[in-house]
């Protein structure tokens, strides 16, 4: 393991510290080091011990290690918490010959989720030879050539990097030509060939030389080219480029056939001598995709396939211009071609470590995923950024360059919202930009956190004593939002239960129905409060209550009792109109009407009696009239109505009401209907055949079930007595749907990308319409 600081053994301990905490946040990174072709199980580093981790909580925590497209490369042991070598590591294969060579590694635990970056960087070593192109180089010399002449030979290129690359050249012993080494711009070396004795074909028409490349690696490596020299007779006169370098700088996304240069060369010979043509001697380096051709008679220059800069930034083609005369002469000139970089790829976004479903009491801060985004282009082109929409209830956090985490921002409601559809969209630096998307679909599990709830806090229930047991009196509803058990419901009398509550009536536990179990009796009692209750199935069980109010109707099961009182035998011839002869009482058990049936309804209640009179005997019959007083309220038999009323009728829709009825006679009797205040509804009076009034509901306004599902109104009767008595009905209106609503999209418009390569079947992601 290498480090990159030096300190006191007291400083540290101090930074091991401080490195140790920002682990435990989450964004720290290690570096190590290991050499190319390493043996397997060559130790790396004591990652766990580094990162400050016990080796009891590796499996448990579900450590592991990913590295992206770098397969099985390097591997953790689990027993030790050692990095180790788990297969053969090419360092020319995994990085070219770029002077940077690393794996990035992500370590992953969980229970808490925590991730940690480390980065392994691979060393060159010296396992590859330098290489020339062919096993012969051919060179043509013309004899006339002056002496301190040169002539470019053919490189060798060696696969390794640094030092190991660093190729010296040695030529073998002649007594014509030397060596000399030219450094190019790039720091590149190019052998030449140096005249440093005139030729004489006739003397020596072919020389056989061998170059040897050595490069700088412990132990070095060599290899070698032979030379072939042929002396050429007099065309004295090579052709000649106006560059010896021309530089280009191309877009990759230049069309196919596009010329983009064209060469200059000319010869000082005269007729066929000075005649030439143009030709590429080598392309650096060589591509699959992209290959350079060049006109031979004008020198124009054109690309044919693809310039992709993520594969080659670079080019180098190396000219000729060889001219006519025999033996022909040849000009050389280099074109590097700079290949401009260009926003062609779209970034990647790669989600990991999903945790769902998420409980809706999750805490604010907890981690939901990881996210790792990258795009291929360099510079702006390749800086991505990503975002979030919609950002309530989550937030994305930058934990490291180009890595993220999904955090819950604030308290979820799963009543409110069952399931988030989130987007992430990575966009790159580029004008214009590019971008990418994933659809991410966050389910939220369901916690015991509402209690039950009745649709109203009091009901208010009219019953006839003589009901048989077993009649259904009320059913109650209680609704839970809650999921599952947690918004299964259990109905019961809320304790303590008074024993006349329990005597009386028995409620069903499932659906709340409250039925009649004991007999009733008005004048035994004539209400009830009934407490209940509604309890969840949650691990720690919620509750609602309620309460009914039973009002018990007297009906007619008692008969009249008439007591005369107070009774004078006597009564004198002369006795004037008005005098008291006796006193009666007249009483019932039963209360309102069913109490005063002595005379019943009719208008006139009268009272007859004979009168039996002695010494002398006489009879006489007594006429005893009964006068009605207001000691009897409207009263709507048929209690609480319920009208459903479909939302597509027009204004002016009627719909009857009940009637009330009332004991009492003449002004004591009905007199009038109101109805509480509405926006939608009025009430309309008619009037029946016997001149009491016919309350009617009218629609007044159009309803919308969408906007409100339910009216609650108050429908009161009023008598004319003094003082005056009321009874009301509550009449409950359901608004009944109709199909007026088409389905809406969340978006008028979505976008996704799909790759070339998706399964058939496979959504490309999911939408969702509300009605």
């Amino acid at each position: 393991m290498v480090f990159s600081w030096r300190a006191t053994p007291g400083a540290r301990r101090l930074l091991l510290s401080l490195l140790l905490a920002a682990w435990e946040a989450g964004s720290g990174q290690l570096h190590y080091s290991v050499p190319e072709e390493a043996k397997h199980g060559t130790f790396v580093g004591r990652i766990a011990q580094d990162l400050g981790l016990e080796l009891a909580e590796l499996v448990p925590r579900l450590f592991r290690v990913a590295s992206k497209d770098r397969g099985d490369l390097l591997e953790v042991n689990l027993q030790n918490g050692i990095l180790f070598v788990n297969s053969r590591i090419d360092r020319e294969e995994l990085c070219g010959r770029s002077a940077a060579c690393g794996i990035h590694l992500e370590v992953i635990m969980e229970q808490p989720l925590q991730v940690f970056h480390v980065e392994v960087e691979v060393k060159d070593i010296n396992d590859n030879p330098p290489v020339f192109r062919e096993r012969e180089q051919k060179v043509r010399i013309s004899e006339s050539a002056p002496l301190d002449s040169h002539f470019p030979l053919e490189g060798a290129a060696d696969a390794d990097t640094g030092i190991n690359a660093l190729l010296t050249y040695r030529l073998s012993l002649n007594e014509y030509f030397e060596l000399k080494i030219i450094t190019k711009t790039d720091k590149s070396i190019l052998p030449e060939l140096v005249l440093r004795k005139s030729l004489d074909r006739e003397e020596s028409p072919e020389f056989n030389l061998l170059l040897t490349a050595t490069d700088g690696g412990k132990p070095e490596l060599t290899g070698s080219i032979k030379i072939v020299i042929t002396v050429l007779d007099v065309n004295d006169n090579a052709p000649l480029f106006d560059k010896p370098v021309y530089k280009v700088a191309l877009f990759e996304n230049v069309q196919n056939a596009t010329r983009f240069i064209q060469l200059n060369a000319s010869d000082l010979d005269d007729g066929l001598n000075r005649e030439f043509f143009y030709g590429i001697r080598m392309i650096l380096p060589l591509s699959e995709k992209c290959m350079f051709l060049i006109n031979p008679d004008t020198g124009d220059i054109r690309i044919f396939g693809i310039l992709d800069f993520e594969e080659n930034n670079a080019y180098e083609i190396q000219v000729n211009a060889i001219d006519k005369g025999f033996p022909s002469m040849v000009g050389h000139s280099t074109v590097l071609v700079e290949v401009v970089d260009m926003n062609d790829n779209v970034p990647e976004v790669i989600v990991t470590s999903l945790s769902l479903p998420v409980q809706e009491d999750a805490q604010a801060g907890t981690v939901i995923a990881l996210i790792r985004v990258s795009d291929r282009d360099s510079g702006a082109n390749g800086q991505v950024t990503c975002s979030l929409t919609p950002t309530a209830p989550f937030k994305l956090v930058s934990t490291f360059k180009n890595y993220y985490s999904l955090v819950l921002r604030k308290s979820l409601d799963r009543e409110e919202m069952q399931e988030h559809s989130l987007l992430l969209t990575a966009s790159d630096g580029g004008k214009p930009e590019l971008t990418s998307t994933v659809q991410l679909l966050i389910t939220v599990l369901d916690v015991n956190d509402n209690a039950p709830e009745f649709d109203q806090s009091i009901y208010k229930v009219r019953v006839p004593e003589n009901a048989s047991n077993g009649t259904l009196m009320i059913k109650l509803n209680a609704t839970d939002p809650d999921d599952g058990t947690n918004g299964d419901v259990v109905y019961s009398f809320r304790r303590p239960v008074s024993p006349a509550v329990l005597y009386a009536f028995i409620i069903n536990p499932n659906n709340g129905e409250i039925r009649i179990k004991g007999g009733l009796d008005f004048e035994e009692n004539k209400s009830y409060e009934i407490l209940v209750e509604a309890i969840d199935n949650g691990n720690v069980p919620m509750a609602g209550h309620c309460t009914v109010l039973v009002e018990v109707l007297d009906v007619n099961d008692n008969a009249p009792e008439i007591t005369i009182t107070s009774l004078s035998l006597h009564v004198k011839e002369d006795a004037q109109p008005s005098t008291v002869i006796a006193l009666i009482s007249v009483s019932d058990r039963d209360s309102g009407a069913n109490g005063q049936r002595l005379c019943a309804a009719r208008a006139a209640c009268v009272l007859t009696y004979e009168l039996v009179l002695s010494d002398p005997l006489e009879f006489h019959q007594m006429l005893v009239r009964v006068l009605d007083t207001n000691d009897n309220a409207p009263r709507f038999a048929a209690g609480d109505v319920q009208l459903h009323i479909p939302e597509f009728l027009t204004p002016g829709a009627r719909f009857p009401l009940p009637d009330a009825q009332d004991a009492d006679e003449g002004s004591n009797g009905l007199l009038s209907y109101s109805l509480s205040p509405s926006p939608h509804f009025h009430l309309a009076l008619g009037a029946r055949a016997d001149g009491s009034p016919s309350p009617k509901l009218v629609l007044e306004r159009a309803l919308d079930r969408e906007q409100r599902a339910t009216h609650r109104l108050v429908l009161t009767a009023r008598d004319g007595g003094l003082p005056g008595r009321s009874g009301e009905a509550r009449v409950t209106i359901i608004v009944v749907d109709t199909n007026d609503n088409a389905p809406v999209f969340e978006r008028s418009v979505y976008r996704t990308k799909i790759p070339e390569t998706a399964p058939n079947g496979k959504a490309p992601m999911g939408k969702s319409a509300t009605p």
